[in-house]
């Protein structure tokens, strides 16, 4: 039997957060958003929460990879590699190519209803830096990234909802007894 050789958790951690950063997004630029998404509901949230939060979707291997797999084929079609059509599709974003919001919506699914309702949304109406991304304003390719920010976006918004309702449960919890 072959020998596997797996790539350390954390080896892929920081190829991906260089990634991001090569890219032009950086953690707060993501955490803007998922503040943006969650202050109505929790009014005591900090920007820093946001970041700490979009850390740990960052720490999780099936976003990594996502963001690997889209970000290399973002580059790939700036350089010209992508045989024809995709490099034309890629390229262009074309409407009716869905492969990018696929990949990201399979990330996104880690983290439940609410990241993947989130995810819809932010792939709709394209704030902060997904706009950015989207509309090519910093030139180069983003099909992909620009889903997959929002998808980081969405996990990280649905983990910190999930964490004030366990909260809130648990101050509920504490003053029945």
């Amino acid at each position: 039997m072959k020998e596997r050789n797996f790539v350390p958790s954390h080896e892929v951690t920081k190829a991906t957060l260089s990634l991001l950063e090569e890219r032009g997004v950086t953690i707060f630029d993501i955490a803007e958003i998922v503040y943006d998404m969650q202050l109505p509901y929790n009014p005591n949230l900090t920007l820093q929460e946001c970041a700490d939060s979009v850390e740990r979707v960052l720490q999780k291997r099936e976003i990594q990879h996502a963001l690997l797999v889209g970000i290399e084929l973002d580059k790939l079609a700036e350089q010209k590699k992508l045989s024809e059509p995709l490099q034309t599709i890629v390229e262009q974003d074309e409407g009716l190519f869905g492969v990018d919001e696929t990949i990201a919506l399979g990330a996104v699914l880690t983290y439940g209803s609410i990241a993947v309702t989130t995810f819809g949304h932010l792939d709709k109406v394209k704030v902060g830096i997904i706009e950015k991304l989207d509309t090519k304003k910093n030139g180069g390719v983003h099909t992909f990234l620009d889903d997959l920010v929002a998808s980081v976006a969405a996990s990280a918004a649905s983990r910190l909802a999930h964490r004030q309702r366990d909260d809130l449960e648990r101050e509920q919890a504490e003053t029945t007894n």
